[in-house]
């Protein structure tokens, strides 16, 4: 391990951010955690080399750059808090959540008043590309901090955009989640409809999968609709929904009619109101809702 590389620690050891972690472990970084709910993948990181610490002040003391991978704003803004009094001026926090812009806009002045840089990297890809690192970051950050950054990210993410200033990095993720949230909200009432006239969710899947139509966000939901695998996508209805709230806020902030969006809010609305609010309830498993919502049973 050398002694120049800098020091990360990090907050938010869930899907995603065990991955991460794990892949700056491997490439030599000094790494400090704290833990949240989940024991397992702190103590898998611990058994790798990382130390443990009990606050988020006593990480931000043992750290030179801190990764934060939170459900949302609410949380990111909590966490940076805890923070900033303990950060070293020339410290750079690297917010990989998904959040609302204007919340991190907030958060970059806080921060740069004493002295730490900021900047957005949400992520793109799977669990799965996490642990092999093979993420995509989309980077809001100024030349100098992502400069600083490009090596540290280049462990877990196999293809980098430094897309502009802080901020953009969040504005462009909540553009890529209105797509992909989008899909997920047409295969659900497409697969519903089609069972209503008739057609079963295998035919659908015979004429869709190798078409134009295909894609592997398709593949993924249709593991849940034709395999029954409950883990296929891993991206809860709370986070899908929360997004489409942020991409609203996005919208109204500049004065953009967003009528797809807020119909694609209101599909994931009706699913975590009607249940699908736990850890455990996923993109793919809105097709069950939308089908109880027109009078059909839960998909077996």
């Amino acid at each position: 391990m050398s002694d120049n590389l800098p020091r990360i620690g990090f907050v938010g050891l869930g899907f995603m951010g065990h991955g991460i972690a794990q892949n700056l472990l491997r490439a030599g970084y000094p790494l400090t955690v704290i833990a949240h709910r989940n024991r397992d993948p702190i103590d898998h990181l611990v058994s790798l080399g990382a130390v443990e610490v009990s606050s988020l002040s006593a990480l931000a003391a043992a750290s030179d750059v801190v990764h934060v991978c939170a459900p949302g704003s609410v949380q990111v803004e909590a966490i940076v808090t805890g923070l900033l009094d303990d950060l070293a001026s020339g410290a750079v926090i690297v917010d990989c959540s998904t959040s609302d812009p204007v919340s991190t806009a907030k958060l970059a002045d806080a921060a740069a008043a004493r002295g730490v840089a900021f900047a957005d990297a949400p992520l793109a890809g799977t669990p799965q590309q996490a642990e092999v690192g093979e993420l995509g970051a989309i980077v809001g950050a100024t030349d100098e901090t992502f400069a600083r950054l490009e090596p540290i990210l280049s462990c877990w993410a196999q293809n980098i955009v430094h897309i502009g200033v802080v901020g953009d990095g969040h504005r462009m993720k909540l553009l890529n989640n209105f797509l992909a949230m989008g899909y997920g909200a047409l295969f659900a009432e497409a697969l519903t409809l089609a069972e209503k006239v008739g057609i079963s969710a295998q035919t659908f899947d015979q004429v869709i999968r190798g078409g134009r139509m295909d894609s592997g966000f398709y593949r993924t939901f249709m593991g849940y609709a034709i395999e029954g695998n409950r883990e296929s996508h891993k991206f809860t209805l709370t986070n899908a929904y929360k997004d489409m709230r942020y991409l609203a806020s996005m919208a109204d902030s500049v004065g953009v009619s967003n009528a797809m969006g807020n119909a694609i809010k209101n599909s994931y609305a009706t699913a975590v109101a009607n249940g699908g609010d736990g850890p455990e309830d996923y993109v793919p498993h809105l097709v069950d809702y939308i089908r109880k919502a027109n009078g059909l049973s839960d998909n077996a």
